[in-house]
C-alpha cells in the first residue's frame, strides 16, 4: 500500500507540474504569437531569439538548470541528520551560487559585443550590434535564476509543487507584458520590450515568489562561504558543468547554426521548437520533476526494488501519454503553426516552411521523455557523471554534422538543424537507457519498449479518424466557397480532428489496453473526486 500511495502522490505531483508546464507553454506560445504577428520570421526576431544563447550557456555553466537535482539529495539527507547543519549548508550553497552567477553575468555584459559575433556567425554587422544591446538587457536576469533555483529546491524537498508550478507562469507573463506595454508607451523599440520583460519576470517569478514561499515555510538563511558538504556538491555538479549534453545545448545549437540558413531561419526553428516543447514539457519534464523526489528518497533508503518499480512506472506512463500527443501534433502540424503564429507579418508561406521543421522535431519527443526520467534516476543515485559522459559523447557525435555539413546546405540548413537535433536526442536517450540497464539490471525497464509500441499501435485508428475528420472539415469548407477566414478554418480543423483523434484513441484503448486509459485519465479523475 505504501508504494501505491507513493505512486499516486507522484501522479498527482506530475499532474500539477504538467498542468503548470501546459499553461506556461501556452503563455509562451501567446508571447511568440505576439512576436510572430509583429515581426514575423525576420531579422529582429532572429536577434531576439539568439540573445538567449549566452545567458542560457552561463546558466548551464553553473549547472543552474540542475541545481535542484544536485542539491535535493544532499540537503534532504542533512535535514534528516541535523536540521541546523542543513540550513548552514543551504546558506553556503546560496551564497556561492549568487556570487558565481553575478560574476559571470558581469563578464558577459562587458564582453557582449564579441560574444554577439561569436554566437551568430551568419548575422550582419548591424545585427551583431543589435544583438549586443539585447544581451546587455537579458544577461542580468541570470542573477535571479540560480538563487531562485536554490529556493525552489527547498520547496521540492517539502513536496510543495504549487509555487514552482507558478514560477514559469509569472516569468512568461512579465515577458508578454513588457513586449506589449513598453513599446506602446514609447519606452522601447522593436523587441527591446520583451528583453526588459525577461529581466522583470526573472526577478518576480524565478526569485521573489520562491523566496516568499520559502520564508513562509520557515526559511533560515545563514550566509556562509564554507561547509564540509560543498565539496560533495561541487563533485556532483562538476560533470553537469563540464558535460554540456546535447539536451541542454539543443536549443543553443538550433539558434547558433540556424543563423546559417538565412534570414528568418532562426525564428522558424524557434517557432517549431516551441510547439515541440509543449508535449516535452507537459509529459517528459513534468514526469521527471515529479518522480525525482520519490526516486531520491528511495535511493537514500537503498530500497532498490521500490526504486525500480517507481522508475518503471514513470517511464511507462510517460510513453503511454506522450506518444498520442505527439502523433496528433504530427498530423496537424501546419494547422497548429498557422493558428498560433500566422497573421500580421507571419505569412502562410512561413507556416508552410515551419511545418516540416516541426514534424522532424516531434519525432524526438518520446526520446525526450525517456532521457528526462532516466537521467533523473541517475541523479537520484547521486550519479551525475554518467549522464554527463553519455550526453557529452552524444554531443560530440552531433558536432561534425553541425560544423561541417550544415554550412554546405544553404537554404535547407534549417531542416538539417532539425534533423541533427532530433537524432542527437534519440541517440542520447537510447545510450542512457543502455548504460542504466547494464549497470542496474533491466528490471526498471521491463515493459517500457512494449508500452511504446502498444501506444503507437493505439494511435493508428486515432490518426485515421483524425485525418478523416480534418479532410471532411476541409471539404465542407471548400464546398462552401472558402467562406471561413484562415484562423477559423485552422481552429475548426484542430477542434474536430482533435476530438476525433481522442475518440479513436479512447475506443482503441478501451478495447485493447484499458490500463492505458486509466493511466491517462486516472490522476485527473482522482483529483476531481477529492474536490
Amino acid at each position: 500500500m505504501a508504494i501505491l500511495s507513493a505512486r499516486q502522490k507522484m501522479g498527482a505531483a506530475a499532474l500539477i507540474m504538467g498542468f503548470s508546464v501546459l499553461l506556461s507553454r501556452f503563455m509562451g506560445l501567446a508571447r511568440d504569437k505576439v512576436i510572430s504577428w509583429q515581426f514575423g520570421a525576420a531579422g529582429e526576431s532572429d536577434i531576439y531569439f539568439t540573445a538567449f544563447v549566452v545567458p542560457d550557456f552561463i546558466n548551464y555553466l553553473l549547472a543552474g538548470g540542475y541545481i535542484s537535482i544536485t542539491l535535493i539529495p544532499l540537503l534532504s539527507a542533512l535535514f534528516e541528520e541535523d536540521e541546523e547543519d542543513g540550513w548552514r549548508f543551504f546558506g553556503a550553497v546560496f551564497t556561492w551560487a549568487t556570487l558565481a552567477i553575478l560574476g559571470l553575468a558581469v563578464l558577459g555584459w562587458l564582453f557582449a559585443a564579441p560574444l554577439a559575433r561569436l554566437v551568430a556567425p551568419g548575422f550582419t554587422v548591424e545585427q551583431h550590434a543589435r544583438l549586443a544591446h539585447f544581451l546587455r538587457i537579458v544577461l542580468p536576469a541570470q542573477i535571479f535564476f540560480l538563487p531562485g533555483a536554490c529556493l525552489s529546491a527547498l520547496l521540492y524537498i517539502r513536496r510543495q509543487f504549487a509555487v514552482p508550478a507558478l514560477m514559469p507562469l509569472i516569468y512568461n507573463g512579465f515577458i508578454l507584458l513588457g513586449g506589449m506595454l513598453l513599446p506602446a508607451l514609447g519606452l522601447a523599440r522593436g523587441m527591446e520590450g520583451f528583453c526588459w520583460g525577461v529581466l522583470a519576470g526573472a526577478f518576480a517569478g524565478a526569485f521573489l515568489l520562491p523566496c516568499i514561499a520559502a520564508r513562509k515555510g520557515g526559511l533560515k538563511f545563514r550566509p556562509a562561504l564554507t561547509h564540509p558538504r560543498l565539496g560533495r556538491l561541487a563533485w556532483l555538479a562538476l560533470p553537469l558543468i563540464v558535460g554540456q549534453s546535447v539536451v541542454v545545448l539543443d536549443e543553443q545549437f538550433v539558434r547558433i547554426f540556424g543563423s546559417l540558413g538565412g534570414e528568418g531561419a532562426v525564428s522558424l526553428l524557434n517557432y517549431a521548437r516551441r510547439i515541440m516543447m509543449v508535449p516535452v514539457g507537459v509529459v517528459a519534464q513534468a514526469a521527471g520533476v515529479a518522480s525525482f523526489p520519490f526516486l531520491a528518497s528511495l535511493a537514500a533508503k537503498r530500497s532498490w526494488g521500490e526504486f525500480d518499480g517507481t522508475l518503471r512506472t514513470a517511464l511507462r506512463s510517460s510513453m503511454i501519454v506522450v506518444v498520442p500527443m505527439t502523433a496528433w501534433l504530427l498530423l496537424v502540424s501546419p494547422y497548429v503553426l498557422g493558428l498560433i503564429f500566422e497573421g500580421g507579418r507571419f505569412s502562410p508561406e512561413q507556416t508552410a516552411q515551419a511545418a516540416p521543421l516541426l514534424r522532424i522535431m516531434l519525432l524526438a519527443v518520446p526520446f525526450w521523455a525517456l532521457q528526462q526520467v532516466t537521467g533523473r534516476a541517475f541523479y537520484a543515485r547521486q550519479d551525475t557523471v554518467t549522464p554527463a559522459v553519455v550526453g557529452t559523447l552524444a554531443t560530440f557525435a552531433a558536432l561534425p554534422a553541425y560544423v561541417w555539413l550544415l554550412p554546405s546546405l544553404g537554404e535547407t540548413a534549417a531542416a538539417g538543424v532539425a534533423c541533427v537535433a532530433s537524432s542527437s536526442v534519440a541517440l542520447y536517450a537510447v545510450a542512457l537507457i543502455f548504460v542504466a540497464g547494464r549497470r542496474w539490471g533491466w528490471t526498471a525497464f521491463d515493459g517500457v519498449g512494449m508500452a511504446l509500441l502498444r501506444s503507437m499501435a493505439l494511435c493508428l485508428p486515432a490518426l485515421a479518424m483524425g485525418w478523416g475528420a480534418a479532410w471532411i472539415v476541409g471539404g465542407l469548407e471548400s464546398a462552401a466557397g472558402g467562406m471561413l477566414p484562415p484562423l477559423a478554418r485552422q481552429l475548426a480543423v484542430l477542434t474536430v480532428s482533435g476530438l476525433a483523434f481522442m475518440l479513436g484513441w479512447g475506443l482503441a484503448a478501451r478495447l485493447f489496453a484499458p490500463e492505458y486509459l486509466h493511466i491517462v485519465a486516472g490522476p485527473l479523475l482522482r483529483r476531481l473526486r477529492k474536490k
